[in-house]
């Protein structure tokens, strides 16, 4: 996919990221990267899961960033099964990325999971701090 120019809200993350991770077979960890004013400097895949899981760590989501020189940092990842409600686990990462870019000076704007055709955002349901 063409990456987009800005990302303002989840729906833009979402619209972009759908299309390419909802019929994937694992789990697969992408790091929008952004600007101060919210333009898109890339896009990275952090990492890459079995069939039912996929462990991140702070530093493989910030090593792009900050050779990117990014303020700012969506993650974003699919559920196989198509369900995208948050595990425990998708929860503690979330908050341990969030605690890590407060620490870097990178903040984490949102965390996205894709499943078949929905998607929840972190920040929306108020699972990020």
């Amino acid at each position: 996919s063409r990456l987009p120019k800005y990302i303002k809200d989840p729906q833009e993350a979402v619209n972009f990221f759908m299309p390419q991770m909802r019929f994937k077979d694992r789990e697969i960890v992408k790091c929008l990267c952004l600007s101060r004013k919210c333009t898109v400097i890339s896009v990275e895949t952090v990492s890459i899961g079995s069939l039912n899981s996929s462990i991140v760590h702070p530093r493989e989501v910030f090593k792009t960033a900050i050779k990117k020189s990014a303020a700012s940092i969506i993650l974003c990842h699919n559920h196989p099964s198509g369900d995208p409600t948050p595990s425990k686990e998708d929860i503690d990462i979330t908050k341990n990325i969030y605690e890590a870019g407060s620490v870097l000076g990178i903040e984490l704007l949102d965390h996205i999971i894709i499943g078949d055709a929905r998607w929840i955002s972190m920040k929306q349901l108020k699972l990020m701090k």
